[in-house]
């Protein structure tokens, strides 16, 4: 199973490709922050992935389950797209305040993981922002770096998201690997 957490940003909606064609490989299980359902809906990777939508740490239904953990033990890969300057904080700095931090600090070591940033140059290209990258780089994440073009607000610069189709062959490999 591919784990594919998704961030607020406004390259969220190149998320749903991803989903729609890897679902036709395996299973996608999303999960998405709360800044990420004010650009995509839950109901639209709901319809994508056929499975329900994680936005909630406690939204737990089954008593014998917690899904921050139990989604981790059931994949193979675990990739954030678009990672948003905040999740990629969040994560190198062993923060666990929401559905997809908490799942990333959670996962077995044997899951792949990989991130595919995507924000503002000025962000992107911050020391503290390279620095996280550099951090969850140490701690086995692979990263899916972002490109330099005109960025939504205007920018140019490093910090627009991989082209879809060099994710998707990074979850590919990194799903054969396994």
């Amino acid at each position: 199973m591919i784990l594919l957490g998704i961030t607020g940003g406004i390259a969220a909606y190149k998320a749903c490709d991803i989903v729609s064609t890897l679902k036709k490989e395996t299973e996608v299980q999303v999960i998405m922050t709360a800044s990420a359902t004010k650009f995509v809906t839950p109901l639209t990777f709901q319809v994508l992935s056929t499975n329900k939508v994680y936005t909630d740490m406690f939204d737990e239904h089954i008593p014998s389950q917690i899904n921050h953990i139990d989604l981790g033990k059931k994949a193979k890969v675990f990739v954030i797209v678009p990672g948003s300057a905040t999740t990629i904080a969040r994560i190198a700095n062993g923060l666990a305040d929401d559905m997809l931090s908490a799942i990333a600090l959670a996962l077995p070591k044997h899951v792949k993981k990989l991130i595919a940033p995507a924000m503002n140059v000025e962000m992107f290209t911050k020391e503290i922002t390279q620095r996280n990258l550099k951090t969850l780089e140490e701690f086995g994440y692979k990263i899916i770096p972002p490109r330099e073009k005109l960025l939504a607000c205007g920018d140019i610069g490093m910090g627009a998201l991989a082209k879809n189709e060099v994710i998707i062959d990074e979850i590919r490999n990194s799903y054969r690997e396994h």
